[in-house]
């Protein structure tokens, strides 16, 4: 378990940050091996080929927040030596004050007791939490979860030449993403990924036993049993 009380966020982010965290893959594999460098002092964290340094993707970094196993906490940019109390990562202590959140708005948040043996595994997956976290709160996307040393990962919203994504793409990846993920509410995943894509959204019946979702790329038709579990999805592209 990563920070329990914070899940409901990232549970609802999960499908939207999934795209977005698969285009960003697909954008730097492109570059073939490559490397990363961050210079917060110039905004940019870059993505550099390792056969051709001069083949790059250069991003705009927001530090989100630092987590790491020395002290066994998370530390929020707003308030980390290298952060901006006023950057990006302040609309996540905003949003803990005006939900009531403790854990978004104390600048230091201690590592929950049940983190198990294995705690690089668990300190990568708190990141991948924070990061879907962000993307909820702020709308910006993708994220990147960096190794920065001794164990300690530093999560940053990007600023990124990826495009967004469309309902044609959702539609294609969505087997693949789908059955990598373990979604809470699929149905609310479903309407978060609609809300931060910027789609259109109606649902096909008063018992929300459907989402069609829309923009310029096409259409697609989620359907939902029961238990809103997705099983069944329909489209209608564009060519």
């Amino acid at each position: 378990m990563t920070f329990a009380a914070l899940q409901p966020l990232a549970d609802r982010a999960a499908l939207f940050a999934a795209l977005r965290q698969d285009a960003l893959t697909a954008a730097v594999d492109g570059l073939g091996e490559h490397r990363w460098d961050a210079d917060l002092a110039a905004g940019t964290l870059t993505f550099s080929s390792t056969a051709n340094p001069a083949d790059t993707m250069v991003t705009r970094p927001h530090l989100i927040a630092t987590i790491a196993p020395g002290p066994r906490s998370l530390l929020w940019a707003w308030a980390h030596p290298q952060g901006d109390p006023q950057g990006v990562a302040a609309q996540l202590r905003e949003y803990g004050s005006q939900y009531g959140l403790e854990e978004l708005t104390q600048s230091e948040v201690p590592f929950p007791e049940d983190t198990g043996a294995d705690l690089d595994a668990w300190i990568a997956g708190a990141a991948h939490q924070i990061g879907a976290i962000a993307v909820e709160i702020t709308g910006r996307s993708p994220y990147y979860s960096a190794p920065i040393g001794g164990g300690t990962r530093a999560v940053f919203l990007l600023d990124a030449p990826v495009p967004p994504t469309t309902v044609a793409e959702a539609v294609t990846k969505a087997p693949r993403i789908l059955s990598g993920l373990d979604l809470s509410d699929p149905r609310s995943a479903v309407w978060d990924a609609a809300r931060l894509a910027g789609w259109n959204m109606e649902w096909t019946d008063a018992g929300f036993t459907g989402a069609t979702v829309s923009d310029a790329s096409g259409s697609a038709t989620f359907q939902f049993d029961d238990q809103a579990r997705i099983i069944g999805i329909g489209s209608s592209l564009g060519s």
